[in-house]
């Protein structure tokens, strides 16, 4: 019988590295705050020209977001691309670089990070 390519154990350090290390959250913590100041900013404060504060969101999600993008215009989703397209890759994008970062993270610490044994014995 095969075995199932994602298990939970794989599911589980997937999440610990995407939300699970200080590096992470606060990136996740940026882009939040930034959502929420575009929201503000598109529904409540009136502009006599188009307002740029969307462009931000898309800074914190560069570069993965453009591969979406790119992704998106090779299935025929060009320059009228549904609202849904774009939010669907700006998620995607934030969560892939939120694992990356904890993937650095983790690399930097020196592999798996903290060790799961106890204290050495005494002899």
């Amino acid at each position: 019988m095969n075995r199932p390519v994602l298990t939970k154990q794989h599911v589980r350090a997937l999440a610990r590295l995407t939300l699970g290390n200080v590096a992470s959250l606060v990136y996740l913590g940026v882009v939040a705050a930034t959502a929420v100041f575009v929201a503000v900013d598109t529904l409540f404060v009136a502009h006599e020209d188009a307002s740029f504060a969307g462009v931000w969101l898309f800074f914190l999600a560069a570069p993965t977001v453009f591969v979406f993008f790119v992704g998106g215009a090779m299935l025929g989703a060009e320059t009228a691309a549904p609202t849904w397209l774009f939010c669907l890759a700006l998620v995607v994008s934030v969560l892939v670089q939120s694992l990356a970062l904890g993937w650095f993270v983790r690399l930097l610490r020196g592999g798996r990070g903290r060790a799961r044994h106890g204290h050495p014995r005494s002899a």
